[in-house]
């Protein structure tokens, strides 16, 4: 059963509905859903905030994260499927390839820095040109990010008056599709202190930001559907302090 408007606003906590704050605008960012579908029931890969953290501690989130200068410039093994590249492209103010594109590769470097889990082809060489930081730590392992087998699954973007305001679009990948891990990303002085494969049921029953809840609901829909990159993107966003869900 896929996802409403009333799933979300119908259980947002206090601190979730707090508006106290000034207004900002949502900050690009994108989040990576690794599903293993090698047994029965598919899980997913969720990761423990670190209770220390001022954003969302000890919440179980997705891997993710805004887009850095460097996704913009990043070499990549494929391309995006167009009609991912399509959706992606929709309802937004100076859409471009190039930002569609650095949303991708934000997810994957972000799933690097917070899991040490490669997302890609191995090469066995590096790029002639890539950015500093942490795509320099990613392609030392002789891997190229691969655009082709993301999945689009929704967007959201926070409410006006959040400490924090983000337009947020949530990929998926096979996890067939990690090409290695570098230990030592996770842990108690770590942004996650565990990572857990879990069921998409059990998960639920985490505690969880209430728009993970509701794309979890999006991603069991979108399995039952086939996974089919035409499948339409649901598109959660606030008008007039009402939530609501469209497709893009």
């Amino acid at each position: 059963m896929k996802a409403s408007p009333s799933d979300l606003a119908g259980r947002l906590t206090a601190a979730e509905r707090e508006r106290a704050f000034p207004n900002v605008r949502p900050r690009d960012a994108a989040t990576l859903i690794l599903i293993d579908r090698s047994q029965d029931e598919p899980r997913v890969l969720m990761g423990r905030r670190n209770g220390a953290a001022k954003f969302m501690p000890g919440k179980f989130v997705f891997p993710g994260g805004r887009i850095e200068p460097g996704d913009r410039r990043m070499a990549v093994a494929d391309n995006l499927e167009p009609a991912v590249l399509a959706r992606l492209m929709q309802r937004v103010r100076g859409a471009s390839e190039t930002r569609a594109r650095a949303l991708a590769l934000a997810a994957i470097r972000e799933t690097f820095e917070e899991t040490g889990l490669l997302l890609g082809n191995r090469t066995g060489d590096k790029p002639d040109r890539f950015p500093a930081g942490s795509w320099l730590a990613y392609c030392a392992h002789g891997v190229l990010p691969s655009l082709a087998p993301l999945h689009l699954i929704a967007r959201a973007i926070t409410p006006p008056r959040r400490p924090k305001r983000f337009d947020t679009v949530f990929f998926a990948v096979d996890a067939a599709h990690i090409s290695g891990r570098v230990e030592g990303f996770v842990g108690p002085s770590c942004e996650l202190v565990e990572l857990a494969w879990i069921g998409l049921e059990g998960a639920q029953r985490l505690d969880l930001p209430t728009i993970t809840s509701v794309v979890l609901h999006e991603l069991g829909a979108r399995l039952g559907a086939g996974m089919g990159h035409d499948l339409p993107v649901p598109f959660y966003h606030e008008r007039n302090r009402r939530w609501l869900r469209e497709e893009l």
